[in-house]
């Protein structure tokens, strides 16, 4: 009887941790099949693609991935998306820890309310502001068509996920540090910038990582507001596509390097990403 009550339960979890690894597999295959079907795309003809389009390369083709690099538009589409993507995570994370750094260490009237004005702005998404932001910026900042006039509403839009996931690493952090600080004569900026930065930095990174890669897949905004030259990689492979509609293996192509810089970061940046993920949930 108690060998048959052991292995009932053993059994259980070995059924459910194979339906997990089934279930893992088919959202991998969904999630990673389309970018690796792209990717091998790429290296392919059309002819190859109208001929078998789910094969492998036969021939390996390079000339798509490489007249897409020589072309100038891509390397214009590239700097706009990336000077856009650091303007918008510099301002999103230093705003956003100077407004966090507050709310988690100081306690004053109205504190949580003014947290939930945070809180609440996830539920804002940017798409329901864009004819507004499209009249501000443009006529009433006269900032249309530049790199600061889609980076600074960008970073607005992040302001609150970004005090989300700091303000718990800031809370979490032992007041005797602080309190030891000030009496060694530390003033509240240099506690600040010498303790409580340093030691929240896995969030910052976090908040810094999940800004840019944001800011670079963004389309609608910049759809709006950039136009000719300062159009930026999302609206690139958009035009591509449109000027070379018969061209699928160069469509893919473009459409894979664009991916690449994004994908690049939140990959070397996953472990301390979900670290930080994970702090936030803790504190």
């Amino acid at each position: 009887m108690s060998v048959t009550t052991n292995l009932a339960p053993r059994g259980r979890r070995g059924g459910n941790n194979v339906l997990v690894y089934l279930v893992s597999l088919i959202v991998v295959a969904i999630t990673v099949g389309p970018v690796l079907y792209g990717a091998m795309g790429g290296f392919r003809t059309n002819a190859q693609l109208a001929e078998k389009p789910t094969g492998l390369p036969d021939p390996w083709v390079i000339s798509n991935y490489s007249s897409v690099l020589s072309g100038g538009s891509f390397w214009t589409y590239a700097i706009n998306s990336t000077v856009i993507a650091v303007i918008t995570t510099v301002v999103a994370v230093v705003f956003g820890v100077m407004a966090a750094y507050p709310l988690a260490r100081y306690r004053f009237k109205g504190r949580e309310a003014l947290f939930m004005v945070f809180v609440l702005g996830l539920l804002f998404p940017a798409a329901v502001a864009v004819i507004p932001l499209f009249i501000l910026v443009t006529r009433d900042l006269g900032m249309g068509n530049t790199w600061w006039g889609v980076a600074l509403p960008q970073a607005a839009f992040a302001l609150p996920l970004t005090v989300v996931i700091l303000r718990p690493f800031l809370m979490a952090l032992p007041r005797e540090l602080e309190e030891a600080a000030l009496i060694d004569g530390a003033s509240r900026i240099g506690v600040f910038w010498r303790i409580m930065l340093p030691l929240s930095m896995p969030g910052v990174i976090t908040v810094a990582v999940l800004a840019f890669v944001t800011s670079w897949n963004a389309y609608i905004l910049p759809l709006l507001l950039l136009q000719d030259d300062m159009r930026t990689l999302p609206l690139g492979v958009a035009d591509f596509s449109t000027e070379h509609s018969a061209d699928t293996a160069g469509v893919l192509a473009f459409t894979t390097i664009a991916m690449i810089p994004a994908l690049v970061l939140f990959l070397a940046l996953q472990r301390r990403i979900v670290s930080g993920l994970q702090g936030a949930v803790k504190g």
